[in-house]
């Protein structure tokens, strides 16, 4: 008897990165424009690659990431991510969060644009023989918990992901809503 997948969609292995990727064309298109609100952002994000706590032989040699997250005016965050995980394994980040802005240093102008955010949601990816390298892995589903310190300037962004005990990621974004 097989066990029916607890998420079906993987078999689609490439459909939720092709829904980001429309979903940013079209927010670059004006007819879109009243979805939005004033003070929304658009961030398209990526990043180089993944800082090791503890490197092995197992780690592939470039990890990567691609991303898009709304943030609302009250700065709730709603995203999705793509990426080649440590074990070169493709993978999905699908999360809903908040950010906060950093104030008790906003008192010196270097760091009056940092900011705190906490993400939560699904990883979906992790197979064999790699699904013991996360928590709570059933059938390559497990929940994830990514707390970030960013800095935003302007329309761009970069942000320090802490990737649980593994490591730590940079990722860079870019609001395409302006």
């Amino acid at each position: 008897m097989t066990a029916t997948p607890l998420f079906p969609i993987r078999r689609h292995r490439y459909g939720q990165f092709r829904v980001l990727l429309w979903i940013a064309l079209l927010a670059i298109n004006p007819v879109w424009a009243g979805v939005f609100e004033e003070g929304d952002t658009l961030m398209l994000q990526a990043a180089p690659g993944v800082i090791h706590f503890n490197p092995s032989d197992e780690h592939t040699d470039y990890s990567w990431l691609v991303g898009l997250e709304w943030q609302s005016s009250s700065r709730w965050v709603v995203g999705g991510s793509y990426l080649n995980n440590s074990f070169n394994q493709k993978c999905e980040y699908l999360y809903f969060g908040k950010s906060w802005p950093l104030d008790f240093v906003s008192d010196s102008t270097l760091f009056q644009n940092m900011y705190f955010k906490l993400t939560g949601g699904l990883l979906l990816g992790y197979k064999e023989p790699y699904e013991d390298k996360i928590p709570f892995n059933h059938d390559g589903v497990a929940p994830g918990l990514v707390p970030s310190l960013g800095y935003q300037y302007g329309d761009f962004n970069v942000q320090l992901n802490l990737l649980g005990g593994a490591g730590i990621m940079f990722t860079f974004g870019y609001n395409i809503l302006k």
